[in-house]
């Protein structure tokens, strides 16, 4: 897998370093910044600036790029140990899942579960600013038995509409799931179906809806501050 831009390339230089396995550059860079990808002890590639954007598929890499090993999702049953975790359901956006991801960590939430057949892990990373190598992430394709199977491990699922309670007004259990849908369809009936509460945020001037990653930042924080 190949990841690009400074800021998460930067991360992943000290967070994960042992994740790398080659590290390519198109740019000069500064003595002090050159002599930190060095110490990672990786073999580094100069190459020029299209053979990056080929790497970089068209993305704006801006001179740092590195192959690292495929992201490792989460096991979903260590998951459901946690006390407060969000299941975003049909959410397909690598934009949304990466601000998610980041406002997340971030705030204290404890795990990400996505219900998909798959997910463009480069583009979370990249849109997290490296969040999501930080925060546990599973993938789950069958939301219905995931939804099952958290309520038999005693969360209480928060299902979030427009038309749901207040989130200002509403009291969390302890050990609860925030279910998000995408903004398009939103949570699937069948899904709503198997939560416990629906909970949404009061919008003014007649606004009927937020994007996904803002509406998670306000309610994530009052779930967490009640």
């Amino acid at each position: 897998m190949i990841i690009y831009g400074k800021q998460l390339f930067l991360h992943v230089l000290e967070k994960h370093p042992k994740l790398i396995n080659e590290i390519y550059l198109s740019k000069e860079c500064d003595a002090k910044l050159f002599s930190r990808i060095c110490k990672v002890g990786k073999k580094i590639i100069r190459v020029d600036n299209q053979k990056a954007q080929s790497l970089a598929h068209g993305g704006n890499h801006q001179g740092f790029l590195a192959s690292v090993n495929e992201y490792e999702f989460a096991d979903i049953n260590e998951l459901k140990k946690l006390n407060f975790v969000v299941v975003l359901y049909g959410i397909s956006d690598v934009g949304n899942i990466g601000a998610i991801a980041r406002t997340a960590y971030a705030l204290g939430c404890e795990a990400i579960i996505v219900v998909a057949k798959n997910i463009n892990m480069e583009g979370v990373l990249r849109s997290s600013s490296g969040a999501a190598y930080e925060i546990p992430i599973a993938l789950v394709d069958d939301g219905l038995s995931l939804l099952n199977e958290l309520k038999q491990r005693g969360f209480t699922l928060y299902a979030t509409a427009s038309n749901g309670k207040n989130v200002h007004e509403a009291k969390f259990k302890e050990k609860r799931a925030l279910i998000m849908g995408s903004e398009g369809e939103g949570i699937p009936q069948k899904a709503v179906a198997k939560c416990d509460e629906c909970i949404g945020i009061k919008l003014k001037e007649d606004w009927d809806s937020l994007n996904v990653s803002a509406a998670f930042a306000i309610i994530c924080d009052r779930m967490i501050n009640e």
